[in-house]
């Protein structure tokens, strides 16, 4: 079997990283097209992953619409020389319409509900469409749900385990308390409706977590002057080990809030907009809490409660191991699914 994955974000990486590996090794053959996005070069170089570069990062309405354009086009180029019988990608715009295109099944990953103006174009020319069983939007067509996360496709025990010894690249102490922030730049087409924390809210959120112990900032943008000596420095490929030891994860990140909650790690998650995945961990788990913009005195003591252990019976190794017994190892699903539906068994297409 021959697959095409195309990378539009750096947490793409992870997601497939495992994924490429598996395939490869059953003696499939793989290819990877990538979007220029903050570290996602690096990140495949660091992780020895081959990439052929289609694009790179553009912004506002029509930057992005000229993207995808041109990176669609490439894709087809690249298809014609690879002979792809799958494509697959997270939200997967490119590989839907050129898929239509070439006539190739394009597999899209997805767990971002709101993100409406991609979906409406992206689910109908996919030939299907995966995505967590707490996804609370409809999907025509092919749907087909696991009971995981993305996140568990990288950071699943049988991929990941915490390293302590990591943390000394990021400046931190052996047993140093620390907590993380995120903020975001909003700039992709379904972060319209967010608003974002104002420079005097990020200021209280730093301020509260230095009670408790050192701050690090992982940030998409630049950070203002106030803020900019608390940027978190180290190697992009061992955050996740930063992660799995914080005291909290805060901030705007979806993804990040999710990656914490399954290193069992407390995350409070400040947006306007929510998603299946977080409320399912903060409604099954306890182990994140989501407020919006508008409820910031809340998240402010949501704060101080999950640092101060106030939250009635809630122990966060406990809630981390049910987590994990109730969830799967998703990339384990993610190589049974495509043996199963594009295996060698189902032919090479015919070359056009």
């Amino acid at each position: 079997m021959r697959i095409l994955i195309d990378i539009l974000h750096p947490a793409h990486v992870h997601f497939f990283k495992n994924f490429y590996r598996e395939m490869g090794e059953r003696g499939h053959r793989l290819m990877i097209t990538v979007r220029d996005k903050e570290c996602s070069l690096e990140l495949l170089d660091k992780h020895h992953l081959p990439y052929t570069l289609i694009s790179r990062q553009k912004t506002g309405a029509v930057g992005l619409a000229t993207e995808m354009v041109q990176r669609t086009y490439r894709l087809t180029r690249v298809m014609r020389e690879f002979e792809p019988d799958v494509m697959t990608g997270i939200m997967g715009p490119s590989i839907a319409a050129a898929g239509a295109l070439r006539r190739v099944p394009a597999v899209v990953f997805y767990d971002t509900e709101f993100a409406t103006q991609t979906n409406l174009f992206t689910y109908p020319l996919a030939h299907s469409v995966c995505t967590p069983d707490c996804y609370q939007g409809s999907v025509p067509g092919r749907h087909y749900t696991y009971a995981g996360y993305h996140e568990l496709a990288y950071l699943h025990p049988s991929h990941f385990e915490p390293d302590p010894a990591k943390l000394a690249a990021f400046g931190v102490r052996p047993g140093e308390p620390y907590s993380l922030v995120r903020f975001v730049h909003w700039q992709a087409i379904h972060d319209r409706k967010e608003v974002g924390l104002s420079l005097e809210q990020k200021l209280q959120i730093v301020e509260l977590l230095e009670r408790y112990g050192r701050v690090l900032i992982s940030s998409e943008g630049p950070l203002p002057d106030e803020l900019a000596a608390r940027r978190s420095e180290g190697p992009v490929e061992d955050i996740h080990h930063l992660l799995a030891h914080a005291g909290i994860i805060v901030g705007e990140s979806a993804t990040m809030s999710s990656e914490a909650a399954v290193l069992g790690v407390p995350s409070v998650f400040i947006a306007t907009t929510g998603r299946g995945y977080t409320d399912d961990q903060e409604a099954r788990y306890g182990l994140v809490r989501h407020l919006t913009e508008a409820q910031f005195e809340d998240a402010l003591e949501a704060i101080q409660d999950f640092w101060d252990d106030k939250p009635q019976a809630f122990d966060r190794d406990q809630a981390r191991q049910r987590l994990l017994q109730e969830k799967i190892d998703v990339t384990d699903w993610m190589v049974e699914y495509f043996e199963q539906h594009f295996g060698r068994g189902r032919g090479r297409r015919s070359k056009r």
